[in-house]
Order: structure tokens, then C-alpha cells, then sequence
């Protein structure tokens, strides 16, 4: 059953035991300050176990806290977080899952007092970044080089660049957020620059590790990135030499535009972003976006709309997923309801740790007396 979801595929000279990777899914299980927290091994100790062929772990700073998104965003910004990162690391893989550490710069979305750097000074929700100069831009490159050789040093099997969710990588490539006037703005080619030296100057550091890229398709805003020119950025990627390229669509300023809620409802609302990704380039792609059913995600492998299934929230729900599919259990699986209150959410955005609506009562109970 579903033959081509549980076959095997090599990335990046890495050979993946089936077509399921765990995207990343930021929950705010880190401890406060970034650290490796007891919640957080639990968490991603959990997630290795379902099954599924790559963990990817969420969202981890390079430079603490200008380029954070929170208090809670893990840390790889100094050689004091490699003990917590080589503890995860190790917890994943020895539930046999590949680990893979996705590494960002917030950029305009970065939780700092001081107003945070960008590509150029655009309003972001009422306040307004400093734009970056060159010199600061050379030492972000650095930063990211170094978190990646963190990454290697901790036993990750691979590193992620998040270049998605209009993150610092997707603010110099957007029309909407660079409007620079040196050789980093103006057309796509000036825009792309500085992601394209960052994936340089990464593998550079790293060698032969497979470098992955979270990459956004289309932000979903009228003048913001769209697929005419991601299309082009993604062949520069795949020239660069990235190992994949994970795709997805939207950033924080248009996830709650009401079009925008609308489609995430719907099952594989990002899979055609995929699919036409995919089309460009010779690399694996990733398809990400309510992927829920068996039958869902072995039509996108069948059809060649992308090679591999991202599970966030899915994976969340119910970490038997993958089990219960590959058996025919389906009719048991624990679904994210997206017509819910968006508990989890909620809390994020609170500072909290998120727990799942969808969970049985007594662990919900359990998880509230502990960490709500």
C-alpha cells in the first residue's frame, strides 16, 4: 500500500528509508534564552519515533537575540549551545530518523528592544528596521557559515537555510521588503545576491554536508515575491548546489489575510507551489501544507509533484501517522482540525509552550499542569 510514499530516495548522498520528512514546526518548546530544554528532546524524541525518513528541527537563531524570533527560538550562535544541539541530534537519530537543524536570521521579524536589521527600511507592523550595510551583511554571512558548522560539529546529518515565512533570506528576494538601490536591490538578479552568497558561503564552510533551502514560492501579497521569479531563484539554488529545496507559501503579514485563512483549510493548499517548483529543477523538492491522508500524499509522489511530504502539524497531532497509514489504519488517525480555535497557535503567540486541541483529555490535562 501506497508504494511510492514508503520507497527510498537518496538526497544529498544521504539515503532517506521512505518519502516522509517532519517540516519544521516552531512550538516554543525551547527553554527561555534558546536553550535545548528537557520538553524539547521529549518533543523531537517523539517525532523521530513515528516513523517518518528526516527530522527537520525548527527554526534556530544564528546570532542571539538580534536575529531571533523569540525568547524560546533555539540557539546556534555560540560554541555554548553544542552540548543541547548534540544531545538532540543524538536523541533523534538513535529513534532512526535522519536530523537535519534549520538555522535563520529573522531579519525585519526579529524580537529585539532596538529596532531590528533588514534589507531595507520597511514598516513591519508598526515599527521600522535599520538597513542593513555591507559590512553587516558580511558578518551575518559569517554567522551563518559558522551556525552551520555548529550544526555539522552536533551531529546533524544536514543543515537547513530558512529562506521561507519572509524570514531575512526572503526579505532581500522580495520586491515588497528590498528596495535597495546597490548591487543587493533592484531586479531579481541584485535581489538574490545576498541568499545566493549566504548558500556560498555556508557550503564553503561545511564541505561535502548537504545543505537544504526552506524556500517561499509566493508570499500571497500583491507586491511581494511571486512565482514568475521564485521560479528563476530556485535554478540559481539548485546551481548553488543545495541538496533540496522544501517549499511553501505566505509570510506573517499575509497568513491572516482572510484569503489567505481560506486556503490553508483546504488539504495540499501548498502542493501546487511544489509542483511548479519542481518543474525548474533536477534537486528534490519538498511539498508541504495539510498533506492529512495517505491518498493525498502518495498522489503527489505518483504524480512527480514533488518527491518528498512535509508533516508539521499532521506529524503533531498524531505522531502514529505515518504507522497508521503504511498499515491501513487510516480511519484511526488523530487529524488537526482546521476548524478549530487554533489553540496552539494562540499560545505561541503568547510566549507559551502549544499543546494540541485534537489530544486525548488526560494528556492535554497532563501538559497543562506542566507547562500552561
Amino acid at each position: 500500500m501506497y508504494a511510492h510514499l514508503f520507497s527510498k530516495i537518496k538526497v544529498g548522498g544521504l539515503e532517506l528509508k521512505n518519502r516522509l520528512t517532519m517540516a519544521p514546526l516552531y512550538l516554543g518548546y525551547a527553554g527561555e534564552g534558546g536553550t535545548v530544554s528537557r520538553l524539547l528532546l521529549d518533543h523531537y524524541r517523539l517525532m523521530a519515533q513515528s516513523g517518518v525518513a528526516l527530522v527537520v528541527v525548527e527554526n534556530t537563531t544564528i546570532d542571539h537575540p538580534t536575529a531571533s524570533g523569540s525568547n524560546r527560538t533555539l540557539r546556534a550562535d555560540t560554541d555554548e549551545n553544542l552540548a543541547g544541539l548534540r544531545e538532540l541530534a543524538a536523541g533523534i537519530k538513535a529513534q532512526g530518523a535522519l536530523a537535519c537543524l534549520q538555522i535563520n536570521h529573522a531579519g525585519r521579524f526579529a524580537h529585539m528592544a532596538q529596532p531590528a536589521r533588514a534589507p531595507s527600511a520597511v514598516e513591519t507592523f508598526g515599527r521600522i528596521p535599520k538597513a542593513l550595510d555591507t559590512e553587516e551583511m558580511r558578518q551575518i554571512r559569517q554567522q551563518y557559515a559558522q551556525a552551520a558548522l555548529r550544526a555539522q560539529k552536533a551531529g546533524f546529518d544536514l543543515v537547513e537555510l530558512h529562506g521561507g515565512t519572509g524570514y531575512l533570506l526572503a526579505q532581500f528576494l522580495s520586491p515588497r521588503t528590498n528596495r535597495r538601490t546597490d548591487v543587493y536591490g533592484g531586479a531579481l538578479e541584485g535581489r538574490q545576491r545576498f541568499p545566493l552568497e549566504v548558500v556560498a558561503e555556508v557550503k564553503a564552510a561545511v564541505g561535502d554536508f548537504p545543505v537544504g533551502y526552506r524556500f517561499l514560492a509566493d508570499e500571497w501579497l500583491p507586491d511581494g515575491l511571486q512565482l514568475a521569479e521564485s521560479r528563476l531563484y530556485a535554478r540559481a539554488l539548485a546551481a548553488a548546489g543545495v541538496t533540496y529545496i522544501s517549499v511553501m507559501g505566505g509570510t506573517y503579514e499575509s497568513f491572516g489575510l482572510p484569503e489567505v485563512v481560506a486556503k490553508s483549510k483546504k488539504p495540499g493548499y501548498m502542493v501546487d507551489l511544489a509542483a511548479a517548483i519542481k518543474k525548474e529543477v533536477e534537486v528534490p523538492v519538498i511539498a508541504a501544507g495539510r498533506i492529512a491522508t495517505g491518498a493525498l500524499a502518495e498522489s503527489v509522489i505518483a504524480e512527480g509533484r514533488a518527491d518528498l511530504i512535509g508533516l508539521a502539524r499532521v506529524l503533531w497531532a498524531d505522531p502514529q501517522w505515518p504507522a497508521k497509514v503504511q498499515e491501513g489504519r487510516e480511519s484511526e488517525i488523530v487529524h488537526c482540525d482546521p476548524e478549530g480555535d487554533d489553540t496552539c497557535t494562540k499560545l505561541v503567540m503568547k510566549g507559551k509552550p502549544a499543546f494540541c486541541v485534537r489530544w486525548p483529555v488526560e494528556k492535554i490535562q497532563t501538559w497543562k499542569a506542566k507547562f500552561v
